[in-house]
C-alpha cells in the first residue's frame, strides 16, 4: 500500500520547487533587468513610456524579422524551400504584429506628442539600421539611405552588407532560373546594390509555374509566400502613415524627412512586382 504524503512534505516540495536561488531563472533567461530598465523617458510627460516602448518593441520584432528573413535567404539559395516556407510564414506574421503595434501609439494624441517631440533632438525611426536592413534584404536598394549611419561603423557595415546582398527576390528569381524557368540572365547575376526592374520575361517565368501549379507546387508556393509577405508589408507601411498623419498631421519629421509626404511615397514601392502583375494576365 502507498504511503500517502503528509501536508507538510507537499509544502516543503512546492517550496522547493519555488526555490530559484541555485538555478536560472525565468528573469535572468530573459536578462529582464536590462530589458525593462531600458527606458529612460526624457521628459515629463506620462505618455513618454508609451513612444518609448511602442519603439523598443518594434525593435525587437524587427530583430527577429531579420533573423528569420536571412536564414530563409540562405534556405532559397541552397535550394532548401520547406523551412524557407516556414521561415519566409513567421516573417508575415511577425508584420502583422508590427502592424497592430500602430493601434496602440494611435492612442497618442497631437497635444501629447508635441509634449514630447522638442526632447527628441533629430531622433527618428527613420534612422533604424534594422529597418534598412529589412528593406535592403527585401529588394528596396538605395544607395542614399546608407547615409543616415554612417556616423556609426559597426551598424553601418550591417547595413552595407544587406545592401550589396541579393534581395530575398533576387535569390527565389536564381531559383527560379536553376529549375530551367525562362529568368533572363540580366537577373540572375547583376549588381545586387541597384534597385530592381521590373522585367516581361521574369513575369513570363512565374507564369510557367502559376499555369501549371501541379507540375512546379513549391515554386508556386514561394510565389505566395512572398505575396502573403508583400501584402503585410503594404499593410505596415499603410498603418504607418496614417499614425504619423494622425499624431503629427504633415509637420516634417524629426529626423529631417517629410514626414506623412515620404511615407506616402513609399507607398508605391512594389517589392515583387511581376508577382502581383501576373495576376492580371492569368
Amino acid at each position: 500500500m502507498t504511503q500517502q504524503a503528509k501536508p507538510e512534505d507537499i509544502v516543503h516540495a512546492e517550496r522547493a520547487q519555488l526555490d530559484f536561488s541555485r538555478d536560472m531563472s525565468y528573469g535572468d533567461y530573459l536578462q529582464l533587468d536590462a530589458i525593462l530598465n531600458a527606458q529612460k523617458p526624457l521628459s515629463p510627460e506620462h505618455n513618454e513610456m508609451l513612444f518609448i516602448v511602442q519603439h523598443q518593441t518594434s525593435e525587437l520584432w524587427m530583430k527577429l524579422m531579420l533573423h528569420e528573413l536571412s536564414a530563409a535567404i540562405a534556405c532559397i539559395a541552397r535550394d532548401e524551400l520547406p523551412p524557407a516556407f516556414k521561415m519566409l510564414a513567421r516573417v508575415s506574421r511577425i508584420m502583422e504584429q508590427l502592424v497592430h503595434a500602430w493601434d496602440v501609439l494611435a492612442t497618442m494624441t497631437p497635444p501629447e506628442y508635441s509634449a514630447i517631440r522638442p526632447y527628441l533632438a533629430n531622433s527618428s525611426g527613420f534612422q533604424s539600421w534594422q529597418y534598412r536592413c529589412i528593406e535592403f534584404r527585401l529588394g528596396n536598394k538605395n544607395a542614399a539611405m546608407l547615409k543616415p549611419h554612417a556616423h556609426h561603423a559597426e551598424r553601418l557595415a550591417a547595413v552595407q552588407q544587406a545592401f550589396e546582398l541579393p534581395s530575398l527576390y533576387d535569390e527565389c528569381l536564381r531559383l527560379l532560373a536553376r529549375r530551367g524557368l525562362p529568368v533572363p540572365a540580366d537577373h540572375v547575376e547583376r549588381d545586387w546594390t541597384q534597385p530592381y526592374e521590373s522585367s516581361d520575361g521574369v513575369e513570363q517565368a512565374w507564369l510557367v509555374a502559376y499555369r501549371k501549379p501541379e507540375q512546379h507546387w513549391d515554386l508556386y508556393q514561394l510565389g505566395e509566400e512572398l505575396t502573403d509577405l508583400e501584402d503585410a508589408f503594404r499593410l505596415w507601411r499603410f498603418r504607418h502613415v496614417t499614425t504619423v498623419e494622425r499624431v503629427i498631421g504633415f509637420k516634417r519629421g524629426t529626423g529631417g524627412t517629410g514626414g506623412v509626404s515620404y511615407l506616402r511615397k513609399m507607398l508605391d514601392v512594389v517589392l515583387f512586382p511581376e508577382i502581383w502583375k501576373l495576376r492580371t494576365d492569368l
